[in-house]
């Protein structure tokens, strides 16, 4: 595993891949999503919006409808009661029975004051009644208070507008909410052709003419029936609605005109009566009006606002009303408000599936990484041991064969050989002990015999395998107790503590044997509830590099093994491990002076 660099390359070039497939799908999806919520949100608008115009203009139909349906007559403070209909304009002598005009004693909600233009272009108006008609309307009928009022809103409009302004403002063929004059065609026939061209023409328009054209029709329809009950209870009149006496007279009710002249909101319209033409219509108090209807599409629409439209093109007729040229701005709805802290489903989905890639490209890189490390730390291993084991062999065969052959014929030096032999048969035995005990570690297999024993009983079967092991290496192993720290008890395995120790010893014996103080020293004492066994020795000590690496199972090369001392550095390793599952810890003293030191820690047994 020397050249490493492709599969780092690879795995690069792959992720790279990855995170560029996902960059463009999660580009793909907010662009999909954000134009899915635009969508949204402008169709849920718009659903408001046709609503809120619904809700308007329904308000409205019924003031307009009513302005429109009202008798042309009504205009006057005081009506003769006997000929309101067809003979209004027959003089007739003597005195007559008067009633007050319905508009005198009432106005109607969001009506300012009703208005007349004489033939003369006179204003006059039916809430202010003049001469000897304002004593018999105050304060029998009118207060004087409402009088002065309307009086003010007339002269306001006297400011506003003139007669001829006004005709020219309005239709020359005002239409009727309902047609009283019979046509060559059945009117039902006539209505339906006129109705079908209307909508054939919205529909060239689009989505917005066609609900202009149904709320117009509504507003129409609403004038229709209010007609039709006033034809049905015309003040109990036995006149008909038309007298023949009485050409050019227009006794029905006309469609109002509503106009803006300068920022105030008329109804007016035009009417023939008794051979002569009026201009007659109200003044609306529009900011009371926008106020209610803004009230009315609250829910709807909590930003709405209404504004006057002098001239309303086809383009705009989605937003306006069709009782009063008046546009509607719907402002925008609360969930439409949302800032750039939003985050939508799309966008949390797709956090999370960033997450996921990321986790899994840092997963599988550690992966790689630790499966190159640990075949780099095996292949080291395998060279180490092959080296380790090289050696012992080598010496192996030559001593039997020279001892074999009968080349060694002298008895200390066949006893020197022999303990070299049984040397390197211990060092191949430890060695072998190492390996299969680590092995059995990563397969799980653990000894968990673990027994409360004393310190003296922990050590007594393990002083002369130490001490001898220390002899062998021309070294002096020291026993030592802190206080009564024989006699403390420690959860412990006495087979793990043995290993562990005398892979310390035998770790003191490879590295301090050039030492001049050759002693080894294992120390046992209690602290804080623990058992410390200290194995000290004066040799070298350990370099910074060599504590980075030193618990790490195969960190010895070949190299390292060939030009140190004999080992595959597993010792420190397993011994960790063993103390772990014991239940205690292996570490290294730092601050010792002079030499390694190295502390086995064991949990003391509570009694």
């Amino acid at each position: 595993m020397k050249r490493t660099w492709p599969l780092w390359i690879a795995f690069i070039v792959c992720l790279a891949v990855v995170l560029a497939a996902m960059a463009w799908i999660s580009a793909t999806a907010v662009r999909l999503d954000r134009a899915e919520a635009v969508a949204r949100r402008q169709a849920a608008l718009e659903e408001n919006v046709r609503l809120a115009l619904w809700r308007v203009d329904s308000a409205l139909a019924p003031l307009v409808a009513q302005e429109s349906v009202r008798p042309y007559f009504a205009y006057k403070p005081f009506l003769p009661i006997e000929r309101p209909y067809g003979a209004m304009f027959n003089d007739r002598g003597g005195g007559e029975m008067l009633v007050p005009s319905p508009l005198l004693t009432e106005r109607p909600a969001g009506v300012l004051v009703h208005f007349q233009f004489e033939p003369d272009g006179e204003l006059t108006s039916p809430q202010v009644p003049t001469g000897t008609n304002r004593e018999l309307a105050v304060p029998q009928h009118v207060v004087r208070e409402a009088v002065f009022e309307c009086d003010n809103q007339l002269r306001r409009i006297a400011a506003l507008v003139d007669r001829e302004r006004l005709m020219a403002l309005l239709p020359e063929n005002p239409q009727r909410p309902i047609e009283m004059v019979f046509s060559p065609l059945d009117p039902a026939a006539e209505g339906q052709l006129a109705q079908r061209l209307q909508r054939d023409d919205a529909q060239r328009r689009g989505r917005g003419a066609i609900e202009y054209l149904e709320r117009n029709q509504a507003v129409q329809q609403s004038a229709n029936v209010m007609a039709q009950t006033q034809q049905q209870f015309p003040l109990n009149s036995p006149f008909p609605l038309r007298d023949a006496s009485l050409p050019g007279t227009d006794l029905s009710g006309v469609q109002m005109t509503p106009l803006w002249i300068d920022g105030h909101l008329l109804l007016a319209r035009r009417i023939a009566a008794g051979g002569k033409e009026y201009v007659q219509g109200c003044l609306l108090d529009w900011p009371a009006i926008r106020r209610s209807l803004l009230e009315t599409i609250g829910d709807l629409l909590p930003e709405a606002d209404l504004k006057p439209v002098a001239e309303s093109p086809a383009s705009e007729e989605a937003r306006m009303l069709a009782a009063l040229p008046v546009r509607l701005f719907p402002g925008e709805l609360p969930w439409q408000q949302r800032g750039p802290g939003y985050v939508s489903p799309m966008q949390l989905s797709l956090a999370v599936a960033w997450g996921c890639v990321l986790l899994a490209a840092v997963a599988v890189a550690l992966l790689l990484a630790g499966v190159i490390r640990l075949s780099e730390r095996r292949a080291a291993f395998v060279s180490a041991v092959t080296h380790e084991l090289r050696t012992p062999l080598t010496t192996f065969q030559l001593y039997a064969e020279m001892l074999s052959d009968g080349m060694v014929t002298e008895r200390e030096q066949q006893r020197e050989y022999l303990g070299t032999l049984r040397a390197e048969a211990h060092r191949l035995a430890h060695l072998v002990e190492n390996v299969l005990s680590y092995a059995r570690l990563e397969r799980g297999r653990v000894d968990g015999r673990v027994e409360s024993l004393t310190v003296d009983a922990l050590l007594a079967p393990m002083r002369e395998r130490l001490a001898a092991r220390a002899e062998q290496a021309g070294m002096e192993l020291t026993i030592e107790q802190d206080g009564p720290a024989g006699e403390a008890r420690a959860r412990v395995n006495p087979s793990a503590a043995e290993q562990v120790l005398f892979n310390l010893v035998d770790n003191a014996c490879k590295y301090a044997a050039g030492a001049e103080d050759r002693r080894i020293h294992l120390k046992a004492a209690v602290r804080a509830r623990q058992v410390e066994l200290r194995v000290r020795d004066h040799g070298p000590g350990l370099s910074r590099s060599a504590r980075r690496r030193l618990f790490h199972a195969f960190s010895k090369s070949a190299h390292e093994a060939a030009h140190t001392a004999p080992g595959v550095g597993l010792g420190l390793a397993l011994s960790r491990r063993l103390a772990h599952d014991m239940g205690g810890r292996l570490e290294l003293d730092a601050s010792a002076d002079g030499g390694a030191c190295f502390v086995l820690t064991l949990p003391v047994v509570r009694t």
